[in-house]
């Protein structure tokens, strides 16, 4: 489709520039760079010095240019390869940086500190949009579920007759309850008190001996554990009920005591229940723990109560040494330990194995946990009307992707993380003050600004280069604070949505042609690309002018292996391409995919017989 649409309008008698676009930067470059380094840890790498790996990264991507040219002519298509733009050169990389500045200056580009999906095997935050581009993202995952028992205590509880009651918390993520802060009911959620039932509950109390509050709704899913035969004799052991909002402020027991020092880590206003609309009782016990480090309403509902957000992991999602029993342990391998000592302090009731679509790493495969971190954003929320808008005037292919797949996400669009704590990418263009005495930020956007500020003008905006450059912070009268630049690369998303103005080095060349040719014709690209590629560069466009970066989309879809799985290397399910170009030739393989149900949106399964049969 790449070539056949713009072969098309060049035989019309239009002027079709065809130039190749190199994506350079990013993770899986730095990927394939350490593996032929034979190294796996950022540790690794730091050891060995960022200028070194990123020497290595860039080589391993231009490694393959003669590759994919060699493919690409002899798949028939029409491309000028001499004129391309590649995301790694000095010129692109100015229009990066430029965005960004345009986006800071506009009120647009923000740091916070907020809970994203984050990759522990690769130390670095990805953003939501990066979860819903394939469907392997999502894999089915075994996990054991608890549900823990917290005693009410307290003025609150007294006068409610709460005092000692055991409130029920169910959680898929044993390994955060260390930093249980909360506990979270539902304000119109009908909660009840149930005795201890005649064959005694399952944290070891005796019949009659303790009583546990729970969502009425799903006391049938606990009638064992709080030791009843049968759902219906555990719903007669309620003895009161109450509404979610009654609840409110009901201080309770820690779990443990890693951060229940007030004056160290804040947490005087921790340890009692919140109320929120986000739960519900469609599983678990109908209350939710809370661990505000590792849960985007967690933090929601913590912070509006003014209970701090504190992290037990580090950067691999190793636990630090404030969790003594699992300190350095991965946060999954430390789940047994934990389950365990919940189980020996009696404060288990239930323990469940529990299958259930979990998201992973697109890149690395790991699976992901959901960690706050400090990042940049792009406020995405401030300009969602205006993109849906815009959307209203691109023609889509198939047409329902329109108001469906493409629509559907923007209006859900969120804050777009763009911070990567990695290395071989466009940088972040921030310079902070080195002392907190003395605060100051600058955000540059062009590189005759960096020459202005420092003195000298970059040759290469690549760490370390980049981060080499350092000056006096202006507004410190003693002279002795630096401004130096923060160390994160922008997400190699921004990269490629600046790619219609960056192509040409707008603005710094060619105003008058980008202006001309803005928005693009036409784009094309596989349906996934409605959370990636579509999306960021309607994103920025939409940020920066106010208009969409193409007027037509063909959103193909997925090209799959004879097996019926996405095409993969390691798999091994597809054809071997150069093969098929010596037996069948290009044009079998041109009109194989051409003719096919991919280009309207369908997927394709490739098969030697389906490409032998186009020969024919």
């Amino acid at each position: 489709a790449k070539d056949v649409f713009p072969r098309y309008n060049t035989m019309r008698g239009k002027q079709v520039k065809r130039v190749f676009g190199w994506d350079t930067h990013g993770l899986p470059a730095e990927l394939e760079a350490m593996k032929q380094l034979g190294i796996t840890t950022k540790g690794e790498i730091e050891a060995m010095g960022i200028g070194e790996f990123n020497a290595a990264a860039k080589e391993s991507v231009l490694r393959y240019t003669r590759e994919w040219r060699d493919y690409v002519e002899r798949q028939g298509r029409w491309v000028d390869f001499e004129n391309g733009y590649r995301t790694l050169d000095l010129d692109y990389m100015e229009s990066v940086i430029w965005a960004f500045k345009q986006l800071h200056d506009k009120g647009l580009a923000y740091e916070g500190f907020r809970v994203l999906p984050y990759c522990w095997h690769d130390q670095t935050p990805l953003s939501n949009h990066e979860l819903r581009m394939d469907d392997d993202v999502y894999q089915q995952r075994q996990d054991n579920t608890v549900t823990v028992t917290f005693a009410m205590r307290g003025g609150i509880a007294e006068e409610l007759d709460l005092a000692g009651v055991r409130a029920l918390a169910w959680t898929t993520t044993p390994w955060t309850l260390p930093t249980n802060l909360a506990l979270a009911v539902g304000p119109h959620v009908e909660y009840s008190v149930v005795v201890a039932g005649p064959n005694g509950a399952a944290d070891g109390a005796g019949p009659g001996e303790a009583r546990y509050l729970l969502a009425t709704e799903r006391i049938p899913a606990y009638a064992k554990e709080l030791g009843y035969d049968d759902a219906e004799a555990a719903a007669a052991g309620a003895t009161r009920a109450f509404a979610g909002g009654e609840l409110a402020n009901i201080e309770y027991e820690p779990l443990w005591d890693f951060f229940a020092d007030a004056d160290v880590w804040g947490t005087g206003r921790a340890f009692r229940i919140l109320v929120d609309d986000y739960v519900t009782t469609s599983d678990g016990s109908g209350i939710v723990h809370q661990a505000p480090a590792y849960g985007e309403d967690d933090q929601r509902v913590c912070e509006a109560a003014g209970i701090p957000t504190i992290l037990s992991v580090d950067a691999g999602g190793r636990f630090l040494d404030a969790v003594a029993p699992v300190a350095g342990q991965q946060v999954f391998d430390a789940n047994r330990e934990l389950v365990r000592l919940l189980r020996a302090d009696g404060r288990l009731l239930q323990q469940k194995s529990y299958v259930h679509s979990y998201p992973h790493c697109w890149r690395c495969k790991n699976p992901l946990i959901y960690k706050a971190v400090s990042s940049w954003f792009v406020r995405v929320s401030e300009f969602r009307d205006e993109m849906i808008e815009l959307n209203e005037q691109i023609e889509w292919v198939p047409e329902n992707v329109k108001h469906g797949q493409f629509g559907k996400w923007l209006e859900g669009a969120r804050d777009w993380s763009i911070s990567r704590n990695r290395y071989w990418g466009s940088p972040i263009p921030v310079w902070k003050s080195d002392d907190p005495n003395h605060p100051r930020i600058d955000v540059y956007g062009s590189l005759d600004e960096l020459e202005r500020d420092f003195g000298v003008r970059p040759t290469d905006l690549h760490r370390p280069a980049i981060d080499e450059l350092v000056r006096p912070n202006p507004d410190d009268p003693t002279g002795r604070s630096m401004m130096r630049r923060i160390p994160d690369v922008l997400d190699v998303w921004f990269d490629s949505g600046s790619m219609p103005f960056a192509q040409v080095h707008y603005p710094f060349e060619q105003q008058e042609w980008f202006d001309s040719h803005s928005p693009a014709d036409f784009i094309v690209e596989y349906i996934g690309q409605t959370r990636g590629w579509f999306y960021v560069m309607h994103a920025l466009s939409t940020a920066l002018f106010h208009r969409p970066a193409y007027k037509r989309v063909v959103s193909h879809g997925i090209v799959l292996g004879s097996d019926g799985r996405k095409m993969s290397k390691s798999l091994q399910n597809y054809p071997d391409v150069n093969e098929v170009f010596d037996r069948d030739g290009s044009d079998a393989m041109r009109w194989f995919l051409s003719s096919s149900a991919v280009l309207r949106g369908g997927n394709l399964i490739v098969t030697e017989e389906g490409i032998r049969e186009s020969t024919r």
